[in-house]
């Protein structure tokens, strides 16, 4: 599809409130035993509430009884610790934005891995890995969305598709900045799918006989970064059972090329782009079916 590149403003974070600012900004702490995520048990991924930079998984999360979230670990690279200036408390931040997250604690004795990292709820957001009626989300990436939600559309037990952008460093992306190739995000889609009628695999599988899994930066005739193969999981079993199909396909021989990253924010795309094919009345052009399992 035909991209029209624009200049971008490379450095667009959340606009902040001014409770928001006081913790993330000026290094505040949230009254213990108030903040949303505190008591919050559902399966996802917490993110960083100011640019969208995925920080922790929520079978990390545990209760330490302290009043605020605790997480015994960290998503790889997503965290930056420094010493506070009177030498009492390590402060952790986002790597990505440097927002205040809160302190990390260690040697007390609360699970295996003897670290608490104690985090503000203000300094994070949640994205769940159901809906509000009990479906389950999946994100990929696999070249110009249209192809993928016309097939993903056809799919047994798939209740709803939307196309977007995800894994950039610019929050709300136009379709524009995301063409500019500046913006760091994939062109993407969310599959809504009734774990009754399907399962994340079988998506899975359908997600690698719809692209080249193995071209780099692109697919057929639609090149560049933002039209990289990709899988974000929003829990650690959708991430191992990724990483075994990838597995399964380099034992066959497939070189894949997909990245296997974190999910974060999930922007959809304008109304223009979504069902494009059934709008047009179009077929994909660059979107095949090859059996690989």
């Amino acid at each position: 599809m035909l991209c029209v590149t624009t200049e971008v403003n490379m450095r667009r974070f959340h606009p902040l409130s001014s409770q928001e600012s006081s913790i993330i900004l000026h290094k505040g702490t949230e009254r213990p035993y108030t903040g949303e995520y505190e008591n919050n048990i559902e399966s996802g991924i917490y993110i960083c509430r100011q640019c969208d930079a995925p920080l922790y998984l929520s079978q990390d999360k545990f209760d330490s009884h302290c009043g605020w979230p605790a997480f015994d670990d960290a998503l790889d690279q997503a965290i930056e610790k420094i010493a506070d200036k009177d030498g009492r408390r390590v402060e952790i931040l986002c790597q990505k934005c440097k927002a205040h997250l809160g302190h990390v604690f260690l040697n007390e004795g609360f699970t295996p891995k003897n670290t608490r990292h104690c985090v503000n709820s203000l300094s994070l957001r949640f994205i769940p890995l159901k809906t509000p009626k009990g479906m389950m989300r999946a994100i990929f990436a696999g070249g110009c969305f249209w192809g993928m939600q016309y097939y993903f559309d056809k799919a047994i037990g798939v209740i709803e598709t939307t196309v977007g952008y995800t894994g950039g460093h610019v929050v709300h992306p136009s379709y524009e900045e995301v063409c500019s190739h500046e913006t760091g995000h994939y062109e993407a889609i969310e599959v809504v799918f009734d774990p009754l009628k399907t399962d994340f695999e079988t998506l899975t599988k359908l997600f690698f006989e719809i692209h080249d899994p193995t071209q780099e930066n692109g697919q057929g005739p639609d090149i560049g970064p933002q039209y990289r193969s990709a899988i974000f999981y929003l829990s650690n079993p959708q991430k191992m059972l990724a990483l075994r199909l990838i597995q399964e396909l380099s034992k066959k021989g497939v070189s894949v090329a997909t990245d296997l990253l974190p999910a974060t924010t999930f922007y959809p795309a304008e109304q223009i782009h979504q069902k494009y094919y059934e709008k047009t009345l179009k077929t994909p052009y660059c979107h095949f079916r090859t059996k690989r399992f």
